[in-house]
């Protein structure tokens, strides 16, 4: 399967559409409800749940049923079939990985779920859009510069790409306007509140990102 042939999926609908996908990595799978309760108020339309957090598979089921008619529920740091599997079966929106392994792309692709994974160079990005990937995350992204969308633009101009890495308001607003589909984002957004931090200040953080990446929806 090749980027030539294939009927590419897209990022999920709200996720295009508020350009930003909060990653949450908790202590432990039962702290996301409080999270995603803030959050997804607040006007977040896309949340990545990643694997490293103890019960994630397990509790998605709940979350999607609590969470899932109001923003898109992915799940991260996938890194092997079986996981991902896992992640399919459990009822993820989309799947996102920190590398870059077509082999996952194309499985994720032939079950009809959107995957973004991650690369740093343009070999790596490239493949993984060519394998299907339905935007490619540019990983660590404060490694390189906004500017990098227009540089690869270059030689790939129609590669969507998200970065992810370090992504602070005023960078996903630079980001934004270089041309990324969505960015990704975690401290800068959730500070302390998945370790008991105070959720009036999420939320604040949280309209304010909202704000910022997509100011035409609020």
């Amino acid at each position: 399967m090749t980027g030539d042939t294939l009927t590419r999926l897209t990022i999920p609908v709200r996720t295009a559409a508020t350009k930003l996908i909060v990653v949450v990595r908790a202590p432990a799978a039962t702290d996301y409800d409080r999270i995603l309760d803030v959050l997804i108020d607040a006007g977040i339309g896309s949340v990545e749940l990643t694997l490293t957090t103890p019960g994630t598979l397990e509790r998605l089921p709940h979350l999607l049923n609590r969470f899932g008619d109001s923003a898109d529920i992915g799940v991260g740091t996938v890194t092997d079939v079986k996981q991902l599997a896992a992640a399919i079966d459990a009822g993820a929106h989309y799947l996102v990985t920190p590398i870059t392994d077509t082999h996952l792309v194309d499985a994720a692709h032939r079950a009809g779920v959107p995957m973004v994974p991650g690369g740093l160079t343009p070999t790596e990005l490239f493949a993984a859009w060519q394998a299907g990937a339905a935007a490619v995350k540019i990983f660590p992204a404060n490694q390189v510069g906004a500017g990098y969308v227009k540089d690869l633009r270059g030689p790939f101009p129609d590669i969507a790409v998200v970065p992810s890495g370090g992504v602070d308001i005023q960078g996903a607003v630079t980001w934004l306007a270089a041309g990324a589909a969505a960015v990704s984002v975690g401290g800068p957004l959730l500070g302390d509140a998945v370790r008991g931090g105070d959720l009036g200040a999420l939320r604040e953080r949280a309209h304010a990102f909202v704000a910022a990446c997509a100011p035409d929806t609020t």
